[in-house]
């Protein structure tokens, strides 16, 4: 059996995370968090995508206080993150927030930790303990000759004990590092010395593009394993573009079934329609359809019906038409400009 598997449960809010429950998808707002018109807009557009628990920065008491607000116009649960400040931990928790992410390592004394276990405890709040490779403390850092897997593992365990030593154990971990595979290696580490439920992503990862290259890398070779319970692909662009990311990554890997894939020819010589664009109006056109297919969209005639019959439903264009496909058996032949609107009306049929 996988680790993931054998994990604790965690309920954070309404969704529940470890103990082989499902791999819950997550972001995280870019919004000024007490602007709570403009973070709920984006967390609205994060839940439409298929986002599942979503994390607002929480660095003021203006903020804190916004959690309350923000929550009573959303759905999914809301973690409040916090750098340093323990009241800011505190206040996000009498606010509502569903789940704290801090890094006890800088969050000040033991006496700070342990103020904000108590009020976690009280509530029942569960506590991300979050360490990042770039947050090594200087005496690991000597002790293993600079960043290293081993080292970030030790920190975290460090300080998961402190916390299971105030008597709280309602934790996930959380391990980054942008260095992939040292990231993949941490996981495979603390997968043998903890049964907290795992926080996976790679941090900094880096665009749209090569984050979600990165980040397809090492979450693919973590979660393969067996290993984590709940994701985050972190991409500096749109956080919409994370929850596409994460639910493309879940599905190849076999981890999610659900919403229409879609593949698509690299173009060559033979195409005779602009198929570049027409793949990517596709895409972006069955992003609303709840249905649990693959559709091929093929550039020529001479490949296209062959390649597709894999496909439940595919296009394969020629010089100014085009085919429409059905479980590899051709429907029907119609103009270049109309295969758009064809495969739509189908999809629709589909969906009734």
């Amino acid at each position: 059996m996988s680790h993931r598997e054998h994990t604790k449960e965690v309920s954070i809010g309404k969704v529940r995370i470890g103990g082989g429950n499902p791999i819950a998808i997550q972001s995280m707002t870019n919004t000024p968090t007490e602007d709570v018109q403009k973070t709920v807009e984006q967390i609205h557009r994060l839940e439409k995508a298929g986002c599942e628990i979503i994390r607002c920065t929480v660095p003021n008491i203006e903020a804190a206080k916004a959690v309350t607000e923000i929550k009573k116009q959303i759905s999914i649960p809301l973690v409040a993150d916090i750098h340093f400040d323990y009241k800011m931990a505190i206040a996000a928790m009498e606010n509502g927030a569903d789940k704290i992410r801090i890094n006890p390592g800088n969050i000040g004394s033991e006496d700070k930790v342990r103020e904000v276990v108590k009020v976690a405890k009280e509530r029942n709040i569960p506590i991300r303990v979050g360490v990042n490779s770039g947050s090594l403390e200087k005496p690991l850092l000597e002790k293993y000759g600079g960043v290293t897997a081993e080292g970030i593992v030790e920190s975290a365990l460090d300080k998961v004990k402190l916390i299971e030593d105030m008597g709280y154990d309602n934790l996930v971990v959380s391990i980054k590092s942008s260095d992939v595979l040292m990231c993949v290696k941490a996981h495979e580490l603390i997968a043998t010395k903890c049964n907290h439920p795992l926080h996976v992503g790679i941090t900094e990862s880096g665009t749209v593009m090569s984050g979600s290259i990165k980040s397809s890398i090492g979450l693919g070779l973590i979660l393969s394993q067996g290993i984590g319970d709940t994701i985050r692909v972190s991409l500096t662009g749109d956080p919409v573009e994370e929850i596409r990311a994460a639910k493309l990554i879940l599905r190849t890997l076999g981890l999610r079934k659900g919403g229409i894939e879609v593949v698509s020819c690299p173009t060559c010589g033979r195409t005779k329609i602009d198929l570049i664009s027409l793949a990517s109006k596709v895409e972006k056109m069955v992003e609303d359809y709840p249905l649990d297919l693959k559709l091929a969209v093929m550039g020529c005639v001479v490949n296209g019906p062959g390649e597709a019959k894999e496909a439940d439903l595919g296009i394969a264009g020629g010089i100014g038409e085009g085919l429409l496909i059905k479980k590899g058996e051709i429907i029907k032949k119609v103009p270049e400009e109309e295969l758009l609107s064809t495969l739509k009306e189908e999809l629709d049929h589909w969906n009734e």
